[in-house]
């Protein structure tokens, strides 16, 4: 008496319903064949998320009614089969059935974010989300109405078992009372799917909240869950299976499309469940495959053809050419070293030997001439003024605009490769080393860019070499080499204490007096906040890009650049 199940853990496009619905239709022919009687797909999985304002187009929910309409079309013939599908639909659309006239108007009052039941090409049951979440990067009542029903439906083996499953989406099983209505109305299971973002342990937090529901409610859980990156959001996979006790029966491997099996089986003493485990990684680890997909997803979905970056010789640049590289191949990175008057000989050599490491393309553009330029132009303005901090802007201005005509003339996008430490406070240049189009590192902080910097000389997790970052790139002391002797901590805190601060000021909200509190100096604490308020005007100019803690400088931080408040 068994039902193998089989979890569709796809990366989807968003917008592309026509390409997404063959995917869940391959997905359901495959399944089909290795004898599953469900799938499972992630949230949202016939649109893609998130689809943002996308879902206020009334042509775009047209569009994705059709692609489910497909979907059922062309399943009709896989005889046994249940086949569950995540999209957006109206209410009036719900209940006027699917074959009824399609009503044309939405509203932002009007939506839901649904999963339908498909068997044998018919629609046999769409269940509305009812938990609908707005907090970091989540922003679903702007778009969708909350349901109000409970959905259970049968699925039966070829030997005749029945398992009757109780469906959820995402946030409804962090909460008690849908899983519970799900079992007062007959579940013998929940079945949780899902399209839950990535960040430093969400992992272990996702499987500690499903084992306490599962629990409570007495039921095995299958949590199916969405891969891919999605501009600045990426999806890790990671998709499990828990029995009625919360133990962990199965997972899928994390960071990677896959057909994830499982079977249950009825025994006299309830259901088993069997599938393959992968195990946890480490929290580098994940953050390098989080990262790679990211640089991937966006690159490819985006239709760039190559991507390029100011390679200084420093531990920043260095990190961002090693992901890349991961994520796309040697063949699609090139590199461009642009020294000034100030750059050290061993950031040449550095450079050079980091490209020849990875085997990527290597140019070098001396911008002093451009630079000795840009001052004599000036002069008649600056006579009698010091240099400043305006000169060595000049040097990054200069790079970027070498840099981004590099990118129109050939098609590669420019990755900026400023880390979550400098955006924070603002030791970044407009113009200058912000310029480009997609921010590989945005929320990682410096110590933990030395972190990943180690890590990775010490794994090759996909096979584009040993090794690649020169050690004394990780040893040396960081320096953006603008002026004579220049280091990062002449005028930062140390970046142990720095990234500390960031943390506890901006991801977890602290105040000032409470991080004094905590032990830190008061006039550390007063730099680091004042330059995080003072820099907003910088953040918002910024490119896009990856969100791996769960509060980036991105959608989950919206604050004014206009603020008299200073706590």
């Amino acid at each position: 008496m068994t039902i193998p199940i089989c979890i569709a853990q796809l990366n989807f496009v968003v917008g592309d319903m026509a390409g997404n619905a063959r995917k869940i239709i391959d997905a359901a022919q495959t399944a089909h064949a290795r004898g599953a009687r469900l799938l499972l797909t992630p949230e949202l999985s016939l649109c893609g998320y998130a689809a943002e304002d996308l879902f206020l187009r009334p042509a775009f929910i047209d569009a994705c009614d059709d692609a489910l309409k497909a979907v059922a079309r062309e399943t009709a013939s896989l005889k046994g089969l249940t086949v569950v599908v995540g999209h957006p639909v109206r209410p009036a659309t719900l209940l006027a059935g699917w074959d009824a006239r399609r009503e044309r108007s939405v509203s932002v009052a009007g939506l839901y974010n649904a999963a339908s039941v498909l068997f044998e090409g018919q629609v046999v049951n769409t269940y509305a989300k009812r938990e609908l979440p707005n907090y970091q990067v989540f922003d679903e009542r702007r778009y969708f109405v909350p349901g109000q029903d409970t959905c259970v439906f049968d699925v039966t083996g070829a030997d005749g078992a029945l398992l009757r499953c109780g469906l959820l989406i995402c946030e409804d099983a962090w909460f008690d009372e849908p899983a519970a209505q799900a079992k007062a109305a007959g579940a013998d299971c929940l079945v949780v799917i899902n399209a839950s973002p990535f960040h430093t342990g969400k992992g272990g937090e996702r499987e500690d909240t499903m084992r306490h529901r599962a629990q409570a409610v007495g039921l095995p859980l299958v949590y199916a869950h969405l891969i891919g990156g999605q501009d600045e959001i990426v999806f890790e996979g990671r998709s499990f299976v828990l029995d009625a006790e919360g133990a962990l029966r199965g997972r899928a491997i994390s960071f990677e499309e896959t057909l994830f099996d499982l079977a249950f089986t009825h025994t006299a003493t309830g259901w088993h469940i069997d599938a393959e485990t992968d195990r946890a990684h480490s929290t580098e680890a994940d953050l390098w495959h989080a990262l790679v997909l990211g640089v991937r997803d966006y690159v490819g979905k985006n239709g760039f053809p190559s991507v390029l970056l100011g390679l200084s010789g420093g531990i920043d640049s260095a990190l961002v050419l090693a992901i890349a590289v991961d994520a796309l191949g040697k063949d699609r990175v090139r590199t461009v070293m642009m020294p000034s008057p100030y750059t050290a000989d061993i950031s040449w050599i550095d450079a050079r030997d980091m490209a020849q490491r990875l085997g990527v393309r290597y140019d070098e553009i001396d911008i002093a001439p451009h630079f000795e330029a840009f001052q004599a132009s000036l002069a008649q303005e600056f006579a009698g003024l010091a240099a400043d901090a305006t000169e060595e802007n000049l040097q990054a201005r200069i790079r970027g605009t070498l840099l981004m005509a590099l990118s129109n003339k050939f098609g590669g996008i420019v990755l900026t490769t400023g880390n979550k430490s400098e955006m924070a406070t603002g030791y970044c240049t407009l113009y200058g080393d912000m310029a480009g189009g997609f921010a590989v590192i945005k929320d990682v902080v410096k110590t933990l860019v030395f972190r990943l910097a180690k890590w990775r000389n010490q794994h090759d997790p996909f096979g584009t070499g040993a090794n690649p970052i020169p050690e004394r790139i990780i040893t040396r002391p960081p320096s953006a080499e603008l002026r004579p002797d220049q280091q990062d901590q002449d005028s930062l805190p140390p970046y142990d204490v720095l990234d500390a601060i960031i943390e506890r000021y901006m991801e977890n909200d602290e105040s000032p007096a409470q991080i004094v509190a905590e032990g830190f100096d008061a006039a550390a604490v007063d730099q680091v906040v004042r330059l995080i308020r003072i820099n907003e005007y910088k953040r918002r100019q910024s490119p896009v890009g990856i969100r791996v803690t769960h509060r980036g400088f991105g959608r989950d931080w919206r604050y004014p650049i206009t603020s008299k408040y200073r706590a």
